[in-house]
């Protein structure tokens, strides 16, 4: 009798602790939604308001003065990490280093977003291709958004800091915010981008990022792993 008692009064308080991890995914599906019409905000903005659209163009123009020969080749070295083979090559090492510290969820959610961002990229710049502004010589083709580079930059260093441990997450996100943002610039002084392309191509990495941590999130809501049936859901990232 003792011990039905104390199932009965351990389950409401389970509930209890459960609430806020339904929250966190709810407000992580969120964050993908809001991202993903922002990408579309941006596009229509971008691409049917000519005022706006002049200014992208004035404003990618502004940054390839910036290409000198040294800053140039930077930017261009940069860029070449991004290169498919390299790309993979980064996320496997990513994908690898998580199942080496046995977050396998993770790994897999994360190395589908790593496939998965940029390739949506690629549909997205085709289905979305629009003519754009020029000033000077700065001219782009109609396929630019948004951007695959900054989409693959954004999964990727996002990915990688998601698989650090704890205690060095806060710096390893600085240092993935950091790299992002020299990605963004970087392709617009190599003029492969409008600044409206780069920022839909950060939205569109960070809605997968958002969708990968909400199904992380939800499977060890619903299967926990053994001994933790009862307790809070662990942080997204830091198990599976």
């Amino acid at each position: 009798m003792a011990g039905h008692a104390y199932i009965a009064g351990a389950l409401p308080d389970a509930r209890e602790r459960a609430r806020p991890a339904h929250r966190r995914v709810a407000l992580l599906l969120s964050l993908a939604a809001g991202c993903v019409l922002a990408l579309l905000g941006v596009w229509a903005l971008a691409d049917h308001v000519f005022a706006i659209e002049v200014r992208d163009a004035a404003l990618l123009h502004d940054f390839t003065r910036l290409n000198g020969t040294h800053l140039g080749a930077v930017c261009r070295t940069l860029l070449r990490l991004l290169e498919p083979t390299l790309f993979t090559l980064w996320a496997l090492a990513v994908t690898l280093f998580a199942l080496a510290r046995n977050r396998v969820r993770l790994a897999v959610a994360l190395a589908l977003v790593m496939g998965l961002a940029p390739l949506s990229a690629e549909l997205l710049k085709h289905a979305l291709a629009h003519s754009h502004a020029a000033i000077g010589y700065t001219r782009l083709g109609a396929a630019s958004y948004p951007s695959g580079h900054a989409t693959a930059a954004t999964a990727l260093a996002l990915s990688a800091a998601l698989v650090v441990p704890a205690r060095r997450r806060a710096l390893a996100l600085l240092c993935a915010l950091a790299l992002i943002a020299a990605v963004g610039v970087a392709l617009l002084i190599r003029e492969w981008h409008l600044p409206s392309d780069v920022l839909g191509g950060y939205l569109l990495g960070v809605a997968w990022i958002s969708l990968a941590l909400a199904a992380v999130r939800a499977s060890q809501i619903r299967w926990p792993r053994a001994g933790r049936a009862t307790r809070a859901a662990p942080a997204a990232g830091e198990s599976g």
